[in-house]
């Protein structure tokens, strides 16, 4: 058992050997040892850093590493790794990889192991195997033989040394925090042999008595720790101060502040999609299984140049127009993973006139055009297509890097597929298709043009597939879905109509003449358009209450959106996005029945806590308003905070409900909180609260019923990790969620 090694490791009983890396006063790495760096200046005998000791130097490009391998694996014999480190805050990342299977664990950044990384000095770090940085778990069993410090894209100057992997790692008994959780709990996260018998809590200055319930350790994060206590009385608004003893004494105090009112009304429910919970590539059908993952997605930029006969790709304008090869490397093996995991299917098909032709190929070689803006730093001659003065390269011939594509190639390969896909979607935001894929269609896409490739598409699908749904126009942003490349002209030349509804209305016309519907989703893709890039905490803030643009009619955009309204555009309110309710109004009027997807969206900070609390808050969202099909952009980290969002609703085979219930609150508080109630038998409620707010809140929701009830919850002083226990609560019971906080109650 995972606690029991870090037992262990706390009482020193698997010491044995540290083996040294690199120690000043060689000149070199130690004996076993090899340089395995790439694209990088490196000194092993450097003097040159804080006080002269000696180190080694590392001046890395984009992506470059100081690789080390070791000639006889250290596998998993140790438990961590220690280094000093100087430079000023370098843009690096550590990670151990395998030579004799290619296997690599996550990256770990540097930032997550410490913020305080100067030129002027050394900072120790100390990297703990069972407990990796940034909620990173276990180091998995792995033949571990090469640790790379490698540079992030704008490179990385810096110098390390000391460099030994430990045998042992010391934990130290250490309260890091005690909340308010719900009715009456206190949830205490803890690390080494700590005395919980003394932890002791004063409501208003008076004595609380507690008993001491489960101690629970995250399966994936199994050096995390936590304790809950059952209070003897309700927690109430005022000062609550939770104070540990023993050998970790430690004071929390918190302020409970007055109650919000709510109620839920558990016979006013509509139905939620169970198709919200998608993600696009899951690793695997474990991840599928932790996140309750529903529709798997095969999409993104690449896809549009998918090759199925040969399995290659290319990667256009997200990096230098290269062929190569497909990454997951089979469409049909993929689905077929897929759906034995329980995921439903979500297939792009490639809907342009090319697809690439082999693995290695590019479309804009250095040696033809000698003046382009940039170059890959890992193929020289392979540039980005682009001129200084923003100008396109004029592409040299498509078949240098492609071969033809048509949907008659696209019927042999669907109708070879041994695993049919569930949903089907037109190629992937081709409306931007002379940008992302300049080199294979140069010319802006008009409305005629897209749609005509749509209906195209859609008929040879359902002509192969006749099972199939598909989903279209896969629409990049705000601005394509009113608009084309080809600009406001486009508009004018369909009477002045916007694209989505002018979109809808022809598919309907198209669907009429075919004689069979040809699009069964409207499918969007959705990014908020506010910039919260700096993550501070006025970003923070936007990036919590943007949500509303999903549905509030009063909310306007702070954005662009928020203060330019194109006069050619018809759309009622253009300064409100408004877009849940909007587009189910555009389908009502053009093309009824159509199903709404949103088949990419994102929190804007996966690795943040505030993306992960984004995240519940938009799946709730997404099911109180009656969203039928969502899939998350990007591979989800199983342990990060958007990982956590999703496990919240659905992870391990603990579903949210299947009907969304009605929920009302006395004030309208949405910047900083979402209340979703849902019920799968009409009788039984589960609840998802998310406190998006800084303070926590304490709410009063009636018609809460009572009984036992599973409680999970991530965030909060507790922090990023799959925390659950089971807690009784009773008939109309206040409940405390603390600032930056997500939990999920149902009862059982």
């Amino acid at each position: 058992m995972m606690l029991g090694y870090v037992a262990l490791l706390a009482l020193g009983l698997l010491a044995g050997a540290d083996e040294t890396v690199y120690a000043p006063g060689s000149g070199a790495l130690a004996p076993g040892w090899e340089n395995w760096s790439w694209s990088s200046t490196i000194d092993f005998a450097s003097t040159a850093g804080p006080g002269g000791v000696e180190a080694i130097s590392v001046t890395a490009g984009s992506y470059a590493a100081l690789s080390l391998f070791d000639e006889t694996a250290f596998e998993n014999k140790f438990a961590g790794l220690r280094f000093d480190i100087s430079g000023a805050q370098p843009d690096l990342s550590l990670s151990f990889s395998s030579s004799t299977d290619s296997d690599s664990s996550a990256s770990f950044p540097l930032t997550a192991m410490s913020s305080a990384v100067t030129a002027t000095g050394w900072t120790t770090i100390t990297v703990d195997f069972g407990n990796l940085p940034g909620n990173g778990g276990v180091l998995p069993a792995d033949s571990w033989d090469r640790i790379n410090f490698q540079a992030g894209g704008n490179g990385a100057t810096f110098s390390v040394t000391n460099i030994v992997l430990l045998s042992e790692i010391i934990v130290t008994p250490k309260f890091l925090s005690a909340e308010p959780l719900a009715g009456n709990v206190i949830a205490v996260t803890h690390q080494g042999a700590v005395d919980l018998s003394q932890v002791s809590v004063k409501l208003n200055n008076a004595t609380v008595a507690l008993k001491q319930g489960t101690t629970y350790s995250p399966a994936d994060t199994p050096a995390l720790t936590i304790t809950y206590f059952t209070l003897s009385k309700p927690i109430v608004p005022g000062s609550l101060v939770i104070t540990t003893g023993g050998n970790a004494t430690g004071t929390f105090s918190h302020t409970i502040p007055a109650l919000k009112y709510g109620t839920i009304n558990i016979a006013n429910v509509k139905d939620i999609s169970s198709d919200i919970y998608g993600v696009n590539f899951p690793t695997d059908a474990d991840a599928i299984a932790l996140l309750g993952t529903t529709v798997s997605r095969w999409g993104g930029n690449a896809v549009t140049a998918y090759n199925p006969f040969g399995q290659f790709t290319n990667a256009g304008n997200d990096w230098y127009f290269e062929n190569r090869v497909a990454d997951p490397p089979d469409a049909d093996a993929w689905i077929g993973w897929v759906s034995g995991a329980q995921s439903k299917s979500l297939l792009t098909i490639p809907a342009l006139d090319w697809v690439s032709k082999d693995a290695t190929s590019y479309s804009y070689p250095k040696s033809v055009y000698p003046d382009q803006v940039a170059y890959d730093p890992y193929n020289a001659d392979a540039g980005n297509g682009q001129f200084a003065n923003g100008s396109w390269v004029a592409p040299l011939p498509q078949t240098n890097v492609y071969e033809p594509w048509n949907t008659s190639l696209a019927a042999q390969w669907l109708s070879g597929l041994t695993h049919k896909p569930d949903i089907v979607t037109v190629d992937n935001e081709i409306e931007i298709a002379s940008n992302t894929h300049q080199d294979m269609h140069p010319d802006p896409l008009s409305f005629d043009e897209e749609l005509q490739r749509v209906i195209d598409t859609a008929t040879m699908a359902k002509s192969v597939l006749p099972d199939v749904q598909v989903a279209a126009p896969s629409t990049c942003a705000w601005w394509f879905y009113w608009t084309s490349e080809v600009g406001y002209a486009d508009n004018a030349a369909h009477d002045n109509q916007d694209f989505l509804p002018w979109f809808l209305a022809q598919m309907q016309t198209a669907s009429t003449k075919a004689g069979k519907r040809l699009l069964d989703y409207l499918d969007i893709h959705y990014y908020y358009a506010a910039d919260t890039s700096a993550n501070d905490a006025a970003a923070k803030a936007l990036r919590l209450r943007m949500t509303k643009s999903l549905w509030d009619p009063d909310y306007t955009d702070e954005s662009y959106i928020g203060t330019s309204v194109p006069a050619q555009w018809n759309e009622p309110n253009p300064n409100q996005v408004w877009l849940i309710p909007r587009m189910k109004q555009l389908i009502g009027q053009h093309y009824p029945g159509t199903k709404l997807s949103i088949s990419e969206w994102s929190s804007t900070a996966d690795t943040d806590i505030t993306g992960g609390l984004v995240t519940v808050d938009q799946l709730g969202i997404y099911g109180r308003e009656g969203v039928d099909a969502a899939t998350y952009w990007g591979t989800v980290d199983t342990k990060g905070p958007v990982g956590l969002a999703f496990w919240l609703f659905r992870g391990n085979g603990t579903h949210f409900g299947s009907k969304s219930v009605q929920v009302n609150m006395a004030k309208r508080d949405e910047d900083v909180l979402g209340v979703y109630a849902s019920t799968s038998d009409g009788k039984k409620p589960s609840l998802v609260i998310v406190n998006k707010d800084v303070v926590p809140v304490n709410l009063a929701i009636s018609n809460i019923p009572a009984g036992t009830y599973f409680l999970r919850h991530f965030g909060g002083a507790a922090g990023i990790a799959k925390w659950q226990t089971t807690i009784t609560v009773s008939a109309n019971s206040n409940l405390v969620v603390p600032a930056y906080t997500a939990v999920f109650l149902q009862q059982q």
